[in-house]
């Protein structure tokens, strides 16, 4: 069973909606022990880095995350993964991936990237097992600048190179919605399924 984290910021319809067209079973809580007992959590997240940290169950995710079962980030989810967003002033995220979220510097081109922006492959892993490099929709102002590129698994470009897919062990994020993103947006998720089948972290 799948828990969606709910701190009155996620995009929950849309992720369950996916989760339901790929006939997956998944709860909805921003309860500690609901979310513990889960087999895996999807962290979705819309608007402001600095309040959904206000939000977050921190310590069940954290716990969570340290557990080793998978852990998915979804745009704004996928930010709060990292150790510090520039948004509304410094802000410290959750720390469990290296790296820093900064704004897009816009003036020559328009903010927020809202789109279709094509996936680059950087290394191997189970999300992208059996895929092929396509199109995913974005719609954010500001971007991850992984500063350990060994959790870069997927890049995009929009005049900065963007940090599209990251994973470390169990812990991954999608900077991009993949439940809007068309055929490779669900085979995305459903990797991620197929993932938690066989017990969780990248091999």
């Amino acid at each position: 069973m799948i828990g969606i984290v709910d701190y009155g910021m996620g995009n929950l319809f849309s992720v369950s909606c996916a989760l339901d067209r790929l006939g997956a079973d998944y709860f909805i809580s921003g309860e500690k022990n609901e979310l513990l007992a889960a087999e895996a959590l999807i962290l979705p997240g819309v608007g402001s880095f600095r309040d959904a940290m206000e939000r977050l169950p921190i310590a069940a995710i954290q716990e969570f995350a340290a557990s080793g079962k998978p852990l998915l980030g979804i745009c704004l989810g996928m930010q709060l993964l990292f150790e510090e967003s520039e948004e509304n002033g410094p802000t410290k995220g959750l720390g469990l991936l290296p790296g820093k979220v900064q704004r897009f510097a816009g003036g020559s081109y328009k903010v927020p990237h809202m789109g279709w922006n094509q996936l680059e492959f950087v290394q191997s892993s189970p999300l992208l097992k059996n895929l092929q490099e396509d199109y995913v929709y974005f719609v954010h102002s500001y971007f991850v600048d992984a500063k350990d590129s060994k959790v870069l698994l997927a890049k995009a470009n929009y005049q900065e190179e963007v940090a599209a897919i990251v994973g470390n062990g169990n812990i991954f994020g999608m900077q991009f919605h993949p439940e809007k993103s068309g055929k490779l947006g669900m085979s995305l998720l459903d990797n991620f399924l197929q993932l938690i089948e066989r017990g969780g972290a990248a091999q």
